[in-house]
């Protein structure tokens, strides 16, 4: 095995990706069994997401699917990817994680993002416009501070002031540099923009401030890993995310995953066969050779410490042996 994946973390994302005939409960409990799973492989976090209002996520409270992932595993660390601080507030999010926290002593992590909402009517329904996002770093500190107990208010947060629970910024636009000013470590994707990802990796190293949450910088890439027999049954993984991407590009909305086999049946047009032929580039996938190499590729291009593996597809039996055949890699 190369030295460089040999050093590396490998962690994965869920995002409870809902499927063509199957319902929000079924994509609930698929994610809690691979969490199962993949701590048996030995994978290091499972992160959950949050998502509100679509139509192919199911995901949508992330510290309460955290709660039932920590409770059906046993040694995994769990956190979220991220819980999206613009739509909540800050007291609130600290009470969440020092519930988990108090629950579930040493394996919480709480990876936090700016977004707010993927359409201006669930932006409404939120009362969060875009705007929200540029108070992300206002939030960051308030919420630290709700941990460390120095909020202004004389308010103390129960059970979150005195615990540490590892917090992570999901790097998207400000992300890196907001990231670096906090000294707090950093997840940035994605794989298939290697360039603009350098960039940011390379700004927030250069800006990190060391803090009482990181001494130094804590680099996480992201992004899909996809793992089979064949390049072929590596490349059918990726299609129904494409095509739902592709769709949500095209029609405003995100769809649940179709089967590989339909999708490849469809007839689109020109501007969806772009997006979705944009979507099947720039991955990680193919054989174990393959993939093994194209890691140790980009871990040596990044340096990073993690590598957090998003892939989402129709077939649940075919992403759990991707993420087995990534395990074999892992393992050497």
């Amino acid at each position: 095995m190369s030295s460089v994946i040999a050093a590396t973390r490998f962690s994965v994302l869920d995002r409870s990706r809902t499927r063509e005939g199957g319902t929000n409960a079924q994509a609930l409990r698929d994610t809690v069994r691979l969490a199962r799973e993949l701590e048996g492989l030995g994978y290091h976090r499972f992160w959950v997401s949050e998502h509100h209002g679509v139509p192919g996520v199911a995901g949508s409270a992330p510290t309460v699917l955290a709660a039932a992932v920590a409770s059906a595993t046993d040694t995994i660390r769990v956190g979220t990817g991220g819980v999206m601080l613009p739509n909540h507030q800050p007291l609130v999010v600290a009470e969440q994680f020092g519930v988990l926290e108090s629950l579930f002593p040493g394996r919480i992590d709480m990876g936090l993002g700016r977004s707010v909402g993927f359409t201006d009517g669930v932006r409404k329904a939120l009362g969060r416009g875009k705007d929200d996002a540029d108070d992300f770093a206002v939030q960051l500190e308030e919420l630290l501070g709700w941990f460390r107990g120095t909020s202004p208010t004389g308010v103390h947060a129960r059970p979150a002031e005195g615990l540490t629970v590892p917090p992570f910024v999901l790097a998207m636009g400000e992300g890196a540099a907001i990231a670096a000013r906090a000294g707090l470590p950093m997840v940035i994707g994605d794989l298939r923009s290697r360039d603009r990802m350098q960039r940011g990796i390379d700004h927030y190293r250069a800006h990190f401030r060391p803090s009482p949450w990181a001494r130094e910088p804590y680099v996480v890439i992201s992004g899909t890993v996809a793992v089979a027999a064949t390049p072929q049954e590596a490349r059918h993984l990726l299609i129904p995310e494409a095509w739902a991407m592709a769709y949500s590009r095209t029609h405003g909305t995100f769809p649940p995953l179709p089967p590989a086999e339909r999708v490849e049946g469809l007839a689109m047009t020109e501007k969806e066969r772009g997006f979705y032929e944009a979507g099947l580039a720039g991955h990680i996938a193919g054989t174990e050779e393959q993939v093994a190499h194209e890691l140790e590729t980009v871990l040596k291009e990044t340096a990073a410490q993690e590598v957090l593996v998003t892939t989402s597809t129709y077939d649940r039996e075919a992403l759990l042996d991707s993420y087995r055949r990534l395990a074999t890699i892992i393992s050497g």
